[in-house]
């Protein structure tokens, strides 16, 4: 009874903190490898530069690269006296909570069965005091599991989902499961976002590596929105190698302004929902 208890008022500890947040916006793909976590952090920051007060909630437990990634790994989160966490802060203000941020060092596994995940997702959503943010993006694990559903039903009021593709036929499979997902749940499928989706030689000839066009299909066959596409840069693995958040080291690059154009897309999409 008393475990009940706790887990109740957590769930409504959740519901709490949601309130202060404006728009609450899970961030999913159907396998790993896509660049989710990147597409999430970059993101972020693209809505920080636009003015939006910005939080980022690495949901991935067993594997957490989003501290690097918005350069704040080696970085600790902190717990005031009454039991708040307090988040740690990327460039722009970005507010980040990961478990990775609670490790002693960056190989440290979690080796951790489901109901234990579930626990710590539940716990960090309940205790973090983000404050009154504009956004929240929730960076999702790959698949369609138990963090996912745990994220899910916690946030009753999520504004909806971000589908993150590579612009493979293998990828667009295994993508569908995560739009089946999103509706079999009720949650809004906000718009895809397709990285990966080019490389462009210094002449300006654009070079589809991976194929082209999965992300536009997609969208147009379930009436999703298509946000943009990221193109492949070499600026994003040296920034992601070293642990520097690349739309901040390199902001003038074609996929920054990609990220830009995707920012803007999704900030038209949800106002416009809050209208309707």
């Amino acid at each position: 009874m008393e475990a009940i208890k706790r887990v109740r008022e957590q769930e409504k500890r959740v519901e709490e903190n949601m309130k202060r947040i404006k728009y609450k916006i899970a961030v999913l793909s159907g396998k790993g490898g896509v660049g989710k976590s990147f597409i999430t952090s970059n993101l972020a920051f693209a809505l920080a530069e636009a003015g939006w007060s910005v939080g980022v909630f690495d949901a991935d437990i067993y594997g957490p690269s989003i501290p690097r990634m918005m350069g704040v790994d080696g970085a600790s989160l902190y717990a005031t006296p009454d039991g708040r966490i307090i988040p740690a802060e990327a460039p722009l203000g970005v507010k980040v909570v990961s478990i990775g941020l609670m490790l002693p060092s960056q190989d440290t596994p979690v080796i951790w069965r489901g109901a234990l995940t579930t626990s710590a997702i539940r716990e960090l959503l309940a205790y973090t005091d983000w404050g009154e943010l504009d956004y929240l993006l929730v960076d999702l694990p790959p698949g369609t599991g138990d963090e996912q559903l745990t994220i899910m039903q916690l946030i009753k009021d999520l504004s909806g989902t971000i589908i993150v593709t590579i612009p493979s036929q293998v990828s667009a499979i295994v993508v569908e499961k995560a739009i089946s997902f999103s509706r079999k749940l009720n949650a809004r499928i906000l718009g895809i976002v397709e990285n990966m989706s080019y490389f462009e030689c210094p002449d300006g000839s654009k070079h589809f590596i991976f194929g082209e066009g999965v992300a536009q299909r997609l969208s147009s066959k379930h009436g999703i929105p298509f946000l943009g596409s990221i193109p492949i840069e070499p600026a994003i693995a040296r920034a992601n190698d070293a642990g520097e958040p690349f739309f901040i080291k390199y902001p003038n690059t074609n996929a920054a302004q990609a990220f830009r154009r995707v920012a803007s897309n999704l900030i038209e999409i949800v106002t416009k929902h809050q209208t309707n």
